[in-house]
């Protein structure tokens, strides 16, 4: 997770998360979405499927991104935004 509120307008922080396959990628996400709207949260927009290797849920200050490993390495949002702190690193 990194905190995005210093360089960026836009959000507070960005979630960074890996999926190994679309299948995974799915249940991160449905995962997610279902457990926020149960605590009356819900995402202001998604983009992208499970299938195309990146899915963005925005939530206003937050924005979670699920990455394939192949599409997490080639955006490299942790290098992109280099000038954010790191909050939370789990591997």
């Amino acid at each position: 997770m990194l905190d995005i509120s210093e360089v960026a307008s836009f959000a507070d922080f960005f979630v960074i998360a890996s999926a190994s396959n679309p299948r995974q990628m799915r249940a991160i996400v449905t995962t997610l979405t279902k457990e926020l709207r149960e605590e009356g949260v819900k995402p202001r927009h998604q983009e992208g499927e499970a299938d195309s290797g990146w899915v963005l849920l925005d939530y206003g200050s937050i924005i979670v991104h699920v990455f394939s490993p192949e599409l997490r390495a080639r955006y490299n949002l942790e290098e992109l935004w280099s000038d954010a702190k790191e909050v939370v690193r789990v591997q």
